[in-house]
């Protein structure tokens, strides 16, 4: 299955040293595959994510994931307007 990653932050040096692309890369994963899995296929801790958006909305990590997917990957301390504006925090 193909999916299209994206990580900002520090989490694109994360994957930077291990020789993984990050920005608007193409990625081959394995068939009903979840994001808390994606997230340890790549190297990452679970407490490097915080949010994760798929197809431009905020999802739960326990989420499947589907052919063609966007996934952005956000890490811990993204400034509060932006929490605000991208769903990771009610008014």
């Amino acid at each position: 299955m193909h999916i299209i990653l994206n990580a900002f932050s520090f989490l694109r040096e994360k994957l930077k040293q291990q020789g993984i692309p990050y920005v608007d890369a193409p990625w081959v994963v394995e068939d009903k595959i979840c994001i808390v899995d994606l997230i340890d296929s790549l190297g990452l801790k679970q407490s490097d994510v915080e949010a994760v958006f798929v197809n431009h909305t905020v999802m739960p990590k326990e989420t499947l994931l589907r052919e063609g997917d966007r996934v952005a990957l956000l890490p811990p301390g993204t400034p509060g307007s932006y929490r605000l504006l991208s769903g990771l925090k009610e008014h």
